[in-house]
């Protein structure tokens, strides 16, 4: 190429531009000129370190079959009740199932008892002197992930604990930021490439290693283009050949008005300069240039004065366009939203997910199960319970490991209460839509969500409690628990609740009076939960009792728990949303319709975040995610529904 010095404007004197106006002048503009997002899908396997470029959603239950959690026997619970140390229950040979911990539950078994406990009696025979309860010691189906849910959210980064979430969901392959290609292209006529041995007035080139290394770690890749000498013809050559092959260009020296700095020409002649001269010093004579929507940097000689021109004008594009965040290594101080419970024989490792309520972080733990991947990749922070210490107390501060940097921590809303499938929906379209704020639920039931914000401990709460004698949702029970107010009610949506029974009804069920029959398998929400409120009401309001029911006991804390157990035949019934249904194909019988709000405390109510999730609630795409979900009404979702 041979540069057309009739196209080319000078730029021999410099300007004096703040460097704030520069930054937004470089990124608006570049943005106008089509500056986005490149996405690219690859094995899981090969994901580690990079950005999803759209949720993962799990494609498989993990577990995905009841797992025996220790070894032992499996048999039919029903078998071992009435059991006592004076009274042992002996079973024959055929009435139980040796096996080990992993090993798939035998079919007419729902309970497994450590070998331990069992006292072999002779001729096959064993003795039992404690009762088993139905589905102890078992790695139910869906325990640590069921179909259909979101494993990650866009624009996460995939840890390897993330990797082996993925893995055991059934993910193959992901969607993934493509990692801008950085080139790099030093010039000068004394500069050398790296020698032990150069010559009197040699200059080695070691700005591209520098510039080379930074950009790596904020998840670019580099191309380091070969030395071009200081004539403007050939840099022009190396900038096209350079913008050929990568996203984003630096051209290191020749940026100030000497005779023979060519960068400010060269640029103009390929593309366009914007700006040339930064009222920072060192790095006035930078150059903020580009091509189409691809930047072009010139960047001063002098390393120090290239590493603050790359540290602000060229950071935050490579940010933008890998999605990258920031990684924390250090400790602070954390208030527990519920009791940590540790043996005193081992030093414990119990994961948290955390955010800012008010001047408080609060620390909620998560699921401690060995299997539970997901634990690690969703924590926040760590907390240590030493040796020889019982645990913490609810409320109580607690030193905490940081895994995300803190100031991500003040723009995490913290959402403790009732379990709906749309909080996922919710967590996604903030992550979208506004890539600084994150969302993490607590699924501890509505009783719970009242309860922590009673406590200010959480920004939102879902609820839906149904006050049996006015058939009034939520606002009772705000009134009993938070009697000083200071709370505002949200409207969200309404939600079919009914009956989730497996493909085609095989049970015959038609409504609540039927869970009580012979040999149906319930599964039941945690005690608390509005779900739960609600069944316990319906069964008294039409006689039944529910200790006739089999599994009422039986505890899960999401819709979608209770429904991949039933798709997995583990049970044939559960009550919950018809969303969960829909989900994994079961049939569903509709018991009631029923309000699913969200509770926010007045001193939370005028955070930006909070008011951003409002936002999402009334835009047109979070209708469109639960049109698709299915069983939910929209009135007016994000409406202040009363204040207290």
């Amino acid at each position: 190429m041979r540069c057309r010095q009739e196209e080319i404007e000078l730029f021999k004197y410099l300007k004096n531009v703040p460097l704030d106006r520069a930054q937004q002048d470089y990124m608006e503009t570049l943005m106008q000129n089509g500056m986005g997002l490149k996405t690219e899908t690859i094995p899981v396997q090969e994901a580690a370190g990079r950005i999803t470029a759209a949720p993962v959603y799990a494609r498989i239950c993990a577990p995905h079959y009841n797992a025996s959690a220790m070894d032992g026997i499996a048999l039919d619970a029903k078998l071992t009740f009435g059991a006592s140390e004076t009274t042992p229950v002996t079973l024959a040979e055929e009435q139980y199932k040796q096996l080990n911990t992993g090993d798939p539950l035998p079919g007419g078994c729902d309970a497994v008892i450590m070998i331990e406990d069992v006292i072999e009696a002779g001729d096959g025979t064993v003795n039992l002197y404690q009762a088993a309860a139905p589905w102890q010691h078992i790695r139910q189906i869906g325990e640590d992930i069921c179909a259909g849910e979101i494993i990650m959210l866009s624009y996460s980064k995939v840890t390897p604990s993330a990797l082996g979430a993925m893995i055991a969901g059934g993910v193959t392959e992901i969607s993934v930021i493509k990692r801008p290609i950085v080139g790099i292209i030093p010039t000068g006529d004394e500069i050398v490439p790296p020698t032990s041995d150069p010559k009197e007035g040699d200059i080695l080139e070691f700005n591209s290693a520098i510039f080379s290394a930074m950009l790596k770690d904020w998840g670019a890749e580099t191309v380091i283009f070969p030395i071009v000498t200081d004539n403007l013809e050939k840099i022009c050559e190396a900038l096209v050949a350079a913008l050929k092959q990568c996203d984003v260009v630096i051209l290191n020296a020749g940026s100030s008005a000497g005779s023979e700095d060519f960068a400010a020409d060269a640029i103009a002649s390929v593309g366009t300069v914007l700006h040339h001269g930064l009222a920072i010093k060192p790095g006035k004579p930078a150059i903020l240039g580009y091509s189409k929507d691809k930047p072009i940097l010139g960047v001063p000689g002098y390393p120090v004065s290239g590493i603050i021109v790359i540290e602000q004008l060229l950071r935050p594009i490579i940010e933008f366009l890998c999605k990258s965040g920031y990684d924390a290594a250090r400790y602070t101080d954390a208030v527990l939203s519920k009791s940590v419970v540790s043996t005193l024989k081992y030093q414990e490792f119990v994961r948290v997910r955390m955010g800012y309520v008010g001047e408080r972080l609060i620390a909620s733990p998560l699921s401690r199960g060995s299997g539970v991947v997901t634990s690690f990749m969703k924590a926040d922070g760590i907390i240590e319970v030493p040796q020889g210490v019982e645990g913490f107390e609810s409320g109580s501060t607690v030193a905490v490991r940081l895994l995300r940097p803190e100031a991500e921590l003040k723009n995490s809303l913290v959402v403790i209460g009732s379990h709906d499938p749309l909080l996922d929906e919710l967590a996604e379209l903030l992550r979208i839509e506004y890539g600084d704020v994150s969302m993490g639920s607590a699924h501890v039931g509505s009783m719970g969500g009242l309860m922590a914000i009673r406590r200010g401990e959480a920004h939102v709460a879902g609820t839906h409690l149904l006050d049996v004698e006015t058939g009034e949702y939520n606002s009772a029970f705000i009134r009993k628990l938070l009697p000083n107010g200071g709370v505002r009610l949200v409207e969200c949506v309404k939600r079919t609740q009914g009956i989730i029974v497996q493909k085609g009804n095989p049970k015959g069920i038609t409504g609540i009076a039927g869970l009580a029959q012979q040999e149906l398998r319930y599964v039941n929400r945690q005690k608390g939960s509005g779900t739960r409120i609600l069944i316990d009401y319906l069964c008294s309001k039409d006689g039944i009792d529910t200790s006739k029911i089999y599994g009422y006991d039986r505890e899960e804390f999401t819709h979608t728990s209770v429904a991949a157990l039933i798709a997995a035949d583990s049970a044939d019934a559960g009550l919950g949303v018809f969303s969960a249904a829909k989900l994994y194909n079961l049939d569903f019988i509709p018991v009631c319709e029923e309000q699913y709000d969200l509770l926010i405390p007045e001193h939370a109510w005028e955070l930006p975040m909070v008011q951003k999730l409002i936002d999402v609630l009334k835009s047109s795409a979070f209708k469109k995610r639960l049109d698709n979900l299915g069983g939910y009404e929209l009135e007016n979702p994000g409406t202040l529904r009363e204040i207290f």
